[in-house]
């Protein structure tokens, strides 16, 4: 028994112990981590496969982010795939499972920025108005989340809301001076208190020192106030909304003052309302005035896009804020000869 005794207090024997634990955990901590990281990869496999075939699930996203440590701009740029897809709503419940998982408050207000702007493509407005308002309550000056609730509340025809807005981003050094003249021009339009006269009025006011309500203001009057816009039709540059003037029924369009003017000539001329001018130094339109000549008369017309002067895009239907880059009154006409599906001298109005 002495002789066990001595051996076990040896040094070492204790330091071959030790050694041998030492040994046996760094094997079975290596196997472990060798085991993890096949079951990870395995796992990880499974995932790119779920993402190339497009069923990744909304809790996949997570498991990238707090497994993986996938960095979160590469997880937020696979979620922007449904975007691309056109699949708002799955992008939204993305969106709203990694917002379960985040804490950080700058990936946080990030999310909630790409949700309420997904909200906003989607035609979810009154969701996306309540995300902007949820962020701007810890960050009152987010400029982003500012522009989009301006966006969604001229959208919902809170102009006044939408003006609200334009002060503050003003405050934060953003030149909303196009912004604020818009908006008051929409404040008037929708004014259903005020009289058509008074709102011509209002916007005359407001066309004399800022040109680019034109297209806007043209318009109302056509609708609302015919002999104020035959009146003032020298103030206009007709060119610029050639698709209205292009569709203006011929029984409400005043020829003397039509006379007047060499644009609304030449365009009547290839409409086919008149018939004074044999040439125009616009192609299309010279070529319709032949056309209108020929004996046998070929069904041709006019078609208009509208081009974004700001960001290029090219759209077939005009609105007066571009959807791809939001600017204001920033699209411009263009016409080219198409064959006829109706009669040329049939108003759309």
């Amino acid at each position: 028994m002495g002789n066990i005794a001595l051996e076990y207090r040896d040094p070492l024997f204790g330091i071959i112990l030790i050694v041998t634990l030492i040994f046996l955990i760094s094997f079975f901590t290596y196997y472990y981590s060798i085991y993890k990281e096949r079951i990870a990869r395995k796992d990880y496999r499974k995932l790119s496969l779920r993402f190339e075939l497009g069923k990744l699930k909304e809790e996949d996203y997570v498991h990238l982010y707090k497994t993986y440590n996938l960095p979160f701009d590469s997880i937020l740029l696979l979620a922007s795939s449904f975007l691309h897809k056109g699949d708002h709503n799955k992008a939204i419940s993305v969106y709203l499972t990694l917002l379960e998982h985040v804490n950080d408050r700058v990936k946080k207000e990030e999310l909630l920025e790409l949700l309420g702007t997904t909200y906003f493509k989607g035609g979810f407005l009154q969701r996306s108005k309540e995300i902007f308002l949820r962020i701007l309550k810890f960050s009152p000056r987010n400029k982003n989340a500012l522009l989009y609730l301006l966006l969604v509340n001229e959208k919902l025809k809170d102009f006044k809301k939408a003006k609200e807005i334009t002060l503050c981003l003003e405050e934060l050094d953003k030149d909303m001076n196009v912004d604020k003249i818009y908006l008051d021009s929409l404040i008037i339009l929708n004014d259903s208190v005020l009289s058509y006269e008074k709102r011509t009025e209002l916007l005359y006011d407001i066309f004399k020192e800022n040109k680019i309500i034109e297209r806007i203001f043209a318009t109302f009057l056509i609708q609302f106030n015919k002999s104020f816009f035959w009146e003032h039709i020298s103030e206009f540059d007709c060119s610029k909304f050639l698709d209205v003037m292009w569709y203006f029924p011929v029984k409400d369009i005043d020829l003397e003052k039509v006379m007047e003017n060499k644009f609304l000539v030449e365009l009547y001329n290839a409409k086919g309302y008149l018939n004074n001018l044999k040439h125009s130094d616009n192609f299309d339109f010279d070529i319709l005035m032949l056309i209108n000549q020929h004996e046998h008369k070929i069904n041709a017309t006019l078609d208009f896009e509208y081009i974004c002067s700001s960001c290029k895009h090219s759209f077939p239907i005009f609105d007066t804020r571009c959807p791809h880059c939001h600017g204001i009154l920033t699209f411009n006409v263009k016409h080219h000869l198409t064959k006829a599906l109706f009669d040329t001298n049939q108003s759309l109005q």
